[in-house]
């Protein structure tokens, strides 16, 4: 998978892209990014990318000559899906992740200031993409977290395919607790099941824990989640439980 981003800051991708399981995918050659400065697209000696906004207001605009120039340069015959990062987008979710990993190649633009003319948006952008009801100086940050989540997705980045099904959101459920050694940290023990050895056992835990953990944290993906009916009852088990006082998925459940 090839993913290219727009920025006036390239720097700051410098150390994201070394590190971690994206700097490794991109050291065996199975994830290929690429960062490229805007202002190398600027006509003038300045390599000015903004101006004053019509009508008035503060702040500056970027302007629309010089990202069609950039986006249009960069995208070539391959096409690849363009994605302007902003808060006005889509929500980034784990469906949407997995749709943009499916899109192939991606173009990511990253705007900064008061946004971009909106003639880039109608000309050369295919979709906008959010991480958050909130708003962020620029779009390299979500890019970031774009770039982490979607190469979680192109096979060979993380080792254990496993570890990418099991995700929180995957089923629509969080994921379940983790617990490593030592078996006891400040008087709270590692649940017995996972020390059983009974594989069957472990995985009903693992599967009772998630549904807890949801119905704690995150009772409102409960309404979409994909559950069976003895997960159902369990919910219902779970709830009546918590309503009774009773702790359900308590330290050593």
């Amino acid at each position: 998978m090839r993913i290219q981003v727009l920025t006036i800051f390239p720097e700051l991708f410098e150390r994201f892209l070394q590190a971690s399981l994206v700097g490794k995918a991109i050291e065996k050659g199975v994830l290929q990014v690429s960062v490229r400065d805007l202002r190398d697209f600027a006509p003038d000696r300045h390599r000015t990318v903004d101006d004053v906004p019509y009508g008035g207001g503060g702040g500056m605009v970027m302007v629309a000559p010089v990202w069609l120039r950039a986006v249009r340069a960069l995208a070539g015959e391959a096409r690849p899906w363009r994605v302007l990062l902003s808060p006005q987008g889509r929500r980034l979710d784990d469906a949407r992740v997995r749709e943009l990993a499916g899109r192939g190649d991606l173009l990511l633009l990253c705007g900064r200031y008061e946004g971009l003319d909106e003639r880039v948006r109608e000309l050369v952008v295919d979709e906008e993409v959010s991480i958050g009801d909130y708003v962020l100086s620029g779009g390299e940050l979500p890019a970031m977290v774009l770039i982490e989540a979607v190469s979680r997705e192109v096979p060979g980045v993380v080792q254990l395919a496993d570890s990418v099904t099991r995700d929180s959101f995957r089923s629509g459920l969080l994921d379940h607790p983790h617990y490593t050694r030592p078996p006891e940290v400040e008087g709270l023990r590692v649940p017995e099941v996972l020390l059983s050895g009974d594989h069957a056992a472990i995985e009903r835990w693992r599967e009772l824990a998630a549904l807890e953990a949801t119905r704690r944290k995150r009772p409102d993906l409960l309404g979409q989640a994909r559950l069976s009916p003895a997960q159902r009852r369990e919910l219902d088990r779970l709830g009546a439980a918590a309503g009774a006082g009773g702790v359900a998925g308590s330290r050593d459940s």
